[in-house]
């Protein structure tokens, strides 16, 4: 036994083993193997950027053999005109220089002329030359040298053939071979990929994302090159025109082509201009503009049209740009020093992909590794609390408008505590037994109160209650928050009172959490703190939120309430079960506890804090605010036609696919009128009937939330959703989960919604939203081709 438990000691130190060897085993091959794979990587490269072009002709009708051969056949016709141009340039130049020799040499004896003038510096040189020429030669007299002078026989013309060929020998065979392979990538392309999709493994689904990743990175990195270089080139062939260099379009189509080379190509291709201004011109001027134009024309490049055209088309960072171009060059040589970028895309993308891969997207990626919450945690942890409140302030202030409100700022700090503070404390709460330290706990407390601190100073409480979408005042509320147990959930207690006192409510917080009063023996009769102020603050409250940051927290949260309830009857309790998902989500819960209702986050909560607010509910449902527009967009909506029954089978279609991709159980096209909704083409059967098909009174439907905000507005639970937890249609149909995008028509008016929903809460990603988004704007554009083709028939 304990050979085994040592041999299992060893297991990672034998994995890493074995995966070294394997890595040198990889790259030795890439080296040896040079001579197959660079034109094999040429022709996959060159493949990527001609069968865009393929496909066009092949859409067009034309076979895929006919519409490779006319592709490659341009493409060489192109190449063979672009050398045979730069060819005569390049011979007209070269009869032209001898014409610049005499400018040439007054430049040189001037340059000499100002070189040996006296400078700071002779004195240095003269003594280094003198002790140089004493230890060289320490008797005083200078060494005699016999002058040999090695002649080569005249070589023969055959010989100078056969040593030309074997110079263009290898270049012309590599040529050749990348042709080749280019034609047969281009005709079995469909073939090669599917062979690459068997050899990546059964997982069909892992294996064509993988493969559509890398050809959508390294074809958009291929275009995107290719513009920024005709970016460069063609204004370096104007601005050398005028300033009067010869050869200005040679120069700039050799600037456009250099760039393909990464970081040498460039300071190559500025060479020649600039030689060539120095011989041209006596003076300077031509020189110190033909500099000055390539300095512009690179600092726009890099730092303007690059950033702007790549974004982040490779995902790659900085630093593993320029160790893969070293790399790749050490193996290759200059044509790997070319492939390097695309090469590096492909292992990104096996990285990102492949599981046991996942340090290759860890070290050459250029998104964060750590979420933001790790971020902060981590800060806190090092007891760098500086970075972490500029961290916070930072993504706060991007959350914000140009010019903010104050419902903007109360937005923007209760997103900030539900996406990074709050999972940050999670992290905390999950790391307090098993690996945190006393020392951790400590700094994590002590930077999260100074965070806290900074964030309440520099987003102060509002005094005013805020309007609402009537501008009227809104009813204020009093507000207490308290933690249950420790620590972790005093600060979490401490971010709902700052959040509702941004939303203007009058808020007080305790210090000390309910369960640490109780140990300290700071408690009544009843079993509860006998803080005078907690006391008071209980007295004059109108809802008392507790947070639980305990992944468990049935039984506590069933005592305090019950002990809360027994000396304030009247006073609402919200839990915030920000560690407690599936008790949150159990419908019944909050009931059996007493409690108002369970929240896992500061949005949830303020949706419970406004239905307090509301006065008017109708039919247990807080209806949607009316924009001030509404009249316009009901008029559009009217004249558009998208309630027209010819449009009902399109609708029904995009339903049901809706319902095959997201895997739910109905979905619908909602059109929003004045006061009713209608929904053509549901699967899911409503009660109420319009003139337009099925639907349900405006004021009760989600899709007026979504007109009113005109966004996507996902509700991953309903029955924990104050605004529609009471709605009787919803809870007839047992509908649980909704997600709508907006229908925007071309004035940008928000016309319904395209929704989906589901008998069971779930959540969506952010593909998942923004791929609803997307078949929302198809919708749109199938209507109107649609009801196009339908006035053709017509006429």
């Amino acid at each position: 036994m304990p050979g085994l438990v040592q041999l299992g000691d060893m297991v990672p130190a034998l994995r890493l083993l074995v995966g070294m060897m394997i890595a040198s085993l990889v790259i030795a091959a890439l080296y040896f193997g040079r001579e197959m794979l660079i034109p094999l990587a040429l022709a996959s490269l060159l493949g990527f950027l001609l069968d865009p072009a393929v496909s066009r002709l092949k859409r067009w009708g034309l076979p895929r053999l006919a519409a490779a051969v006319v592709v490659v056949a341009l493409a060489l016709g192109v190449l063979g005109g672009l050398g045979m141009y730069l060819g005569s340039q390049v011979q007209q130049l070269s009869a032209d220089l001898p014409t610049y020799q005499s400018t040439i040499r007054d430049k040189l004896r001037g340059l000499r002329k100002k070189a040996n003038m006296p400078s700071a510096w002779d004195g240095v040189f003269k003594t280094y030359h003198t002790v140089e020429k004493e230890m060289v030669n320490t008797d005083g007299k200078p060494a005699r040298v016999q002058k040999v002078q090695i002649e080569t026989p005249e070589s023969k013309p055959t010989t100078q053939m056969l040593q030309w060929l074997s110079r263009i020998a290898e270049p012309v065979t590599t040529a050749g071979i990348v042709l080749l392979f280019v034609i047969l990538i281009l005709l079995d392309r469909d073939e090669l990929r599917d062979r690459l999709l068997r050899l990546m493994g059964g997982n069909l689904h892992l294996a064509t994302d993988a493969l559509d990743e890398a050809s959508r990175r390294i074809g958009k990195y291929l275009r995107m090159q290719f513009i920024v270089n005709l970016s460069y080139g063609i204004p370096l062939a104007a601005g050398l025109w005028l300033i009067g260099v010869p050869g200005a379009i040679l120069w700039g189509v050799l600037g456009a082509i250099m760039r393909f080379v990464p970081y040498v190509g460039p300071m190559l291709s500025a060479v020649f201009p600039l030689a060539l201004a120095f011989a041209v011109d006596p003076g300077w001027n031509m020189f110190l503009m033909t500099l000055g134009l390539i300095l512009l024309l690179e600092l726009i490049s890099n730092n303007v049209i690059e950033p702007w055209l790549y974004g982040s088309s490779t995902g790659l960072s900085t630093l593993s740009i320029i160790v893969a171009a070293t790399f790749w060059t050490a193996l290759w040589g200059p044509i790997g020093l070319i492939l390097s970028t695309p090469l590096t895309v492909c292992l990104l993308v096996m990285g990102r992909n492949i599981p046991s891969l996942k340090f290759i997207e860890i070290l050459l990626g250029s998104e964060p590794v750590l979420g933001p919450q790790q971020r902060l945690y981590q800060r806190l942890l090092a007891d760098d609390s500086d970075d972490a409140v500029s961290t916070a302030l930072e993504t706060v202030e991007q959350g914000l408008p140009v010019r903010p409100g104050q419902q903007d700022k109360a937005n923007a700090v209760s997103n900030f505590y539900d996406e990074v503070a709050i999972p940050a404390l999670r992290i905390a709460t999950q790391q307090h037994l098993e690996t945190a330290t006393a020392e951790h706990r400590l700094r994590l407390s002590s930077g999260m109160d100074a965070l806290l601190e900074e964030l309440q100073e520099h987003y102060p409480v509002s005094n005013e209650p805020q309007p609402d979408a009537a501008g009227k005042p809104r009813r204020r509320l009093r507000i207490h928050s308290a933690g249950a147990r420790w620590e972790v959930d005093t600060l979490a207690a401490a971010m709902v009172a700052h959040v509702e006192g941004l939303y203007g409510h009058e808020v007080s917080s305790s210090d000390w959490a309910l369960a640490t009063q109780t140990h300290l023996g700071l408690r009544s009769s009843h079993g509860l703190p006998a803080d005078k102020d907690w006391r008071q603050a209980m007295q004059y409250t109108d809802l008392l939120v507790l947070s639980m940051f305990n992944s468990q927290p049935q039984s506590m949260a069933r005592r305090l309430v019950r002990r809360m309830q027994r000396r304030w009857p009247d006073v609402p309790i919200v839990l915030a079960l920000f560690n407690a998902p599936t008790a949150a989500a159990d419908p019944g819960f909050a009931a059996r506890c007493g409690a108002q209702a369970c929240v896992t986050s500061m949005h949830e909560l303020h949706l419970w804090v406004e239905a307090l607010q509301a006065e008017e509910l109708s039919e247990g449902v807080i209806a949607a605010p009316v924009s001030e527009d509404d009249a316009a967009r009901v008029q559009c909506l009217h004249d558009s036609g998208v309630m027209d029954e010819a449009l009902t089978p399109l609708y029904r279609d995009t339903v049901q696919k809706a319902i095959n991709a997201f895997n739910t159980r109905w979905a619908q096209v909602s059109w929003v009128d004045a006061q009713h909704v209608y929904a053509p083409g549901s699967l899911l059967v409503l009660q109420t009937e319009g003139d337009h098909g099925a639907g349900m009174a405006r004021e009760q439907s989600i899709c007026s939330y979504v007109v009113y905000q005109a966004e996507l507005v996902v509700i991953g639970d309903i029955a924990r959703d104050p605004r529609f937890s009471g709605n009787p249609n919803l809870q007839q149909k047992q509908v649980r989960f909704y997600a709508g995008a907006p229908l925007i028509d071309r004035k940008g008016y928000v016309l319904g919604c395209f929704a989906i929903m589901d008998d069971q809460p779930r959540n969506m990603s952010d593909d998942d939203m923004a791929l609803l988004s997307n078949m929302a704007e198809q919708l749109m554009q199938d209507i109107r081709e649609t009801r196009r083709q339908g006035h053709a028939d017509k006429e």
